[in-house]
């Protein structure tokens, strides 16, 4: 069985810092890519960061680059989202989100509250 499960979201206050973590099982997390999405009230979907199977490539979007940071553990099936410096409109569920040959696979998401 496919699972995703995402933790670590909360409420922060502006400029506060927060860990998302994602936990996968019950499939080759090694030969997945990953990436952490986020959609916030009444916004589509936007992918957030991206990490390669080994972690050797990272991409960001502007909106977030030099704030955030992905990682991942492939010996403990983890991906990992190091938010800095968050704003209020980054207020959100953030999904983390696999993504094989043929196959991709979301977690349930987790809500990130940026308010003072």
């Amino acid at each position: 069985q496919v699972q995703l499960v995402e933790s670590g979201g909360g409420l922060v206050q502006p400029g506060g810092s927060l860990r998302l973590s994602c936990a996968a099982s019950g499939f080759a997390f090694s030969n997945y890519s990953m990436s952490w999405y986020r959609q916030a009230p009444g916004k589509e979907r936007e992918v957030v960061a991206q990490i390669s199977t080994t972690g050797e490539i990272t991409n960001y979007a502007d909106s977030v680059r030099d704030r955030f940071t992905i990682s991942r553990d492939n010996a403990k099936n983890m991906v990992f989202l190091q938010m800095n410096s968050l704003k209020p409109e980054e207020t959100a569920v953030y999904y983390c989100k696999a993504r094989g040959k043929n196959h991709e696979h979301w977690g349930q998401g987790n809500l990130v509250t940026v308010s003072s």
